[in-house]
């Protein structure tokens, strides 16, 4: 695989990661469940599954493919619940979104908080790069190091001190970003909820603004932390959504808070950022990201229903965004995946590929 092909991503047509989860995976899941198939069975049918989505990608000229986190049950609690010194439970509520209740599940620090060799994940992305080939590239998506912050999860007996705890979690993500280098991963995809949370115009735990500009400081030095010494020839992207769960949202406010220090010095090659509806304001935090510097991926094009956008409206945004960031600097995609969690978006598996198709062509149209 040659480093010239690596060095475009994220590409002029992109997507987020997570892809609806075939009826066929929901079955094995409850028969493994219930205990009449074994976990060795359930593999075989996500393995046979992510091929033939692997294969689609590649059909509909995607030049990044994912293996639809099939494997997972949540985008975030999957991977971070098998790091050392972290365990997944079920507590009592789920997270509150607009109109529902997510499944209840979340993960708490348990002990000292390191990168576990022997991750699940690692295992998942060897298999899946062997499925892709040279057929495109391999993208692994996971968690943000930020994504520790949220409510909850830090045990303050283990950790009082918040700076010791975040010196940790940036070396379990440096240990991370090592072992998935190593194993082949040349593009990876950082999700990151808190931080897009730390837009939001009432703060989920706060309302001082001091406590606004401390927690984005903190949140701007983790990931730059876990970045530092990374391999020149890996692509690391931030993704920024406000929440995804059976098409429906946790919170709103544009990028205004965050631009001037995330937009403006986040060490990535790349941001993902949601642009579907009114709930993400303007363009204009986006004359903070550096010319040259990182690719903007306009979300644009919502996965939480199956219409397709209109054309003209979509390349007129694409226009609006080109007065703050150079048109050659920008790419488009979803705002978000089409099944962040294993219930998915309401929209259906034709529809999902319709619309990857529709940001492939409409990439070609606008950047040839």
């Amino acid at each position: 695989m040659t480093t010239k092909t690596i060095a475009k991503a994220p590409f002029k047509a992109d997507h987020v990661g997570s892809l609806l989860r075939p009826q066929r995976i929901h079955e094995a899941r409850k028969k493994f469940q219930e205990g009449t198939i074994t976990a060795a069975e359930l593999r075989t049918i996500e393995t046979e599954e992510i091929k033939r989505i692997v294969d689609k990608q590649i059909e509909i000229g995607l030049k990044a493919v994912t293996d639809g986190e099939f494997r997972r049950r949540f985008w975030h609690t999957d991977f971070m619940e098998h790091l050392n010194g972290v365990e997944g439970y079920i507590p009592e509520h789920g997270y509150r979104f607009v109109g529902v209740e997510t499944e209840a599940y979340d993960v708490r620090v348990t002990g000292k908080v390191s990168f576990n060799p022997d991750h699940p994940h690692l295992k998942d992305f060897i298999e899946f790069k062997e499925i892709v080939g040279d057929r495109a590239i391999a993208k692994m998506t996971i968690p943000s190091p930020n994504q520790f912050f949220n409510a909850g999860i830090r045990n303050e007996e283990i950790y009082p001190d918040i700076e010791e705890y975040a010196k940790d979690i940036i070396q379990a993500y440096r240990d991370a970003i090592k072992a998935f280098y190593d194993a082949g991963c040349r593009y990876l995809q950082l999700d990151d909820v808190y931080v897009a949370g730390l837009c939001s115009p009432k703060l989920p735990f706060s309302d001082s603004e001091l406590e606004r500009e401390k927690l984005i400081d903190l949140a701007l030095r983790v990931a730059n932390g876990v970045l530092e010494g990374k391999p020149a020839d890996l692509v690391v992207t931030t993704h920024l959504c406000r929440g995804n769960y059976q098409s429906t949202w946790a919170f709103e406010g544009p990028y205004d808070k965050i631009a001037p220090s995330f937009f403006a010095k986040e060490k990535v090659d790349g941001f993902f950022l949601e642009y579907d509806d009114e709930r993400s304001g303007g363009f204009e935090p986006l004359k903070y990201v550096p010319e040259g510097g990182p690719r903007v991926v306009l979300g644009i094009f919502t996965s939480k229903k199956g219409e397709l956008e209109d054309k003209e409206t979509i390349k007129a945004r694409i226009q609006e965004a080109a007065k703050y960031v150079p048109l050659e600097q920008l790419c488009i995609s979803t705002q978000c995946g089409f099944a962040s969690t294993h219930h998915g978006n309401l929209l259906t598996e034709a529809q999902q590929w319709e619309k990857l198709k529709y940001i492939v062509e409409t990439a070609k149209e606008i950047w040839g």
